[in-house]
Formats: structure tokens, C-alpha cells, sequence
């Protein structure tokens, strides 16, 4: 855990941008794969692929786990507090918080991504007071460079991060929100 941020809470509802984030539960474990089992996600992010029944299960396990050791949380992407359309992620990271989000296939090109992104952002600078929100992501990964944009963010001057992942070697940006910039105030 941070000792200069609070910790994350046990529970979290967020609402902005005609969203409602919440926390996955038992019930979304049916949803998850048709979100998750895509090969889009299975090349762009670290989610298990296939991801069936099993795999959202340990995710869900990951999620409280991570909630647990104050780490990160995972929540649901909604529009009513219902139906799960995607996911979005905020993990403590040393240059502030990451963000990390995946939208299912069939709930793309509704900005989802973004205003999640947003939302997020605005919860971390407003309820944890950090500086900046950062997110990671390969430049070939046109739909997430188009995300980081609409959100807000600028491509930061720092190394990249290369490493391996499912035997794929990647190389990610860091794109960054400064709190000064967001127009946060509060």
C-alpha cells in the first residue's frame, strides 16, 4: 500500500460520463467471457485467452485479492449499474495510477473506453489526490492510442516498457493526465 494515498475502499460505485462503475460480483461471471474471450483482448492485454467460466472466476479472485493488498481494483463498465460491458482497471503504480480498461467487442465504438478512462482519472485525483494517471499501451494499438487521446492524455518522454507476454514481445508508451491539466480542481 501507498503510505501517501488512501486506501482503496472495500466497495466502489462511481458514476460520471453516462456511467456507472461497479464492482464485479458472482452474478457477472456468465457476462465476463463473452466480454473477455475475443482475440482482440487476448492480443492486446494479459487476460487469460480462452477466457471461459474458469478463467472469470480466478479473475474475479485476482479482483479482491488485488482489492485486499490495496494494489489495484477492476470494475465493471455499465451504463445503468447492470449489464457489464467491459472492464476498467486503476493500479497503484510509482508515477501515480495506472489505468487499464478492455471493452467487449460487441459494446465497442460507443466511447465507452474514454469516459471510462475519465471517470477514473477523476477518482484518483480527486478521492486519492495524485498527480497523475498514467496509462500503458503499444503504439500499434490504434483503438487504445484513439483512447488515451479522447481521454485527455499526451504520450510522456519516458523509455518505453518492453517485455513479453503469451510469447509476444511488446513494447508499451506511457501516456500521462496530470491533475493540473485534467481540470481538476477539487
Amino acid at each position: 500500500m501507498s503510505s501517501s494515498t488512501p486506501p482503496f475502499p472495500d466497495r466502489i460505485q462511481l458514476t460520471g460520463e453516462g456511467l456507472v462503475l461497479r464492482d464485479w460480483t458472482e452474478a457477472d461471471v456468465a457476462a465476463m467471457s463473452d466480454l473477455f474471450d475475443h482475440p482482440d483482448i487476448a492480443y492486446w492485454t494479459p487476460i487469460v485467452s480462452p477466457f471461459d467460466e474458469a478463467a472469470a472466476r480466478a479473475r474475479l479472485d485476482l479482483d479482491r485479492r488485488m482489492r485486499a493488498e490495496d494494489t489495484a481494483v477492476l470494475l465493471a463498465i455499465t451504463v445503468d449499474g447492470r449489464a457489464p460491458l467491459g472492464e476498467v482497471m486503476l493500479r497503484r503504480a510509482p508515477e501515480g495510477m495506472e489505468v487499464g480498461y478492455g471493452v467487449g467487442p460487441a459494446h465497442r465504438g460507443q466511447g465507452l473506453a474514454a469516459r471510462a478512462v475519465r471517470v477514473m482519472a477523476a477518482y484518483a485525483f480527486g478521492r486519492l489526490g495524485v498527480e497523475q494517471v498514467i496509462l500503458e499501451l503499444e503504439a500499434e494499438n490504434a483503438a487504445s492510442v484513439a483512447v488515451a487521446t479522447k481521454a485527455g492524455f499526451s504520450l510522456l518522454d519516458v523509455p518505453l516498457i518492453e517485455g513479453e507476454e503469451k510469447g509476444r514481445p511488446y513494447a508499451l508508451q506511457t501516456w500521462g493526465l496530470q491533475r493540473a491539466s485534467s481540470g481538476w480542481s477539487g
